[in-house]
């Protein structure tokens, strides 16, 4: 099963987390110190909640979550064909959860878009803390790459559910 993700920046983690327990009318799937995640059957989506104190009410990032690495493979291919650059995170830890992942370039307005999928849990929030996607148009332009073939396997250190969300 697919679904998109929405990632928010809350200032109150706990309020947060009873306001959309309520909406959607679901318990979060995961809660760890500064984060929580709701698995919403319908829509079908998965909400991550990022305390951010002062950042509440904006998007962290946004993606797709996908079945497996085959799919995220085949999305990436078909994105590249599609003129997309994409930063590759392959066995990497993020949001606590282990993922096979790549974040897509060039969104119009800066929005980040991951198309991933999790592997296995984990205890760790993942990234360098403080870690965050936005870098300098030079280190995007480093790590940018773009699949022609197959897909890439390298790997680029950011995390966004780390404290401090995006920079």
């Amino acid at each position: 099963m697919s679904r998109v993700q929405l990632a928010l920046n809350v200032d109150n983690l706990e309020e947060s987390i009873g306001f959309y327990s309520k909406l959607f009318s679901t318990d979060p799937a995961k809660v760890r110190p500064g984060y929580a995640n709701f698995a919403v059957a319908e829509p079908p989506l998965k909400l991550v909640l990022i305390e951010n104190p002062g950042q509440g009410g904006s998007i962290n990032h946004l993606g797709v979550e996908v079945p497996d690495t085959d799919t995220v493979d085949a999305e990436q291919i078909r994105l590249a064909g599609a003129g997309f650059a994409s930063i590759d995170q392959r066995g990497t830890t993020c949001c606590y959860a282990n993922q096979d992942k790549f974040w897509v370039e060039g969104a119009p307005n800066g929005e980040h878009w991951e198309i991933y999928t999790v592997l296995a849990d984990s205890a760790t929030a993942g990234g360098p803390s403080g870690a965050s996607h936005a870098t300098s148009p030079a280190t995007r332009q480093a790590t940018r790459v773009s699949t022609t073939a197959s897909p890439p396997v390298a790997e680029q250190a950011h995390c966004h559910c780390s404290s401090g969300g995006i920079a």
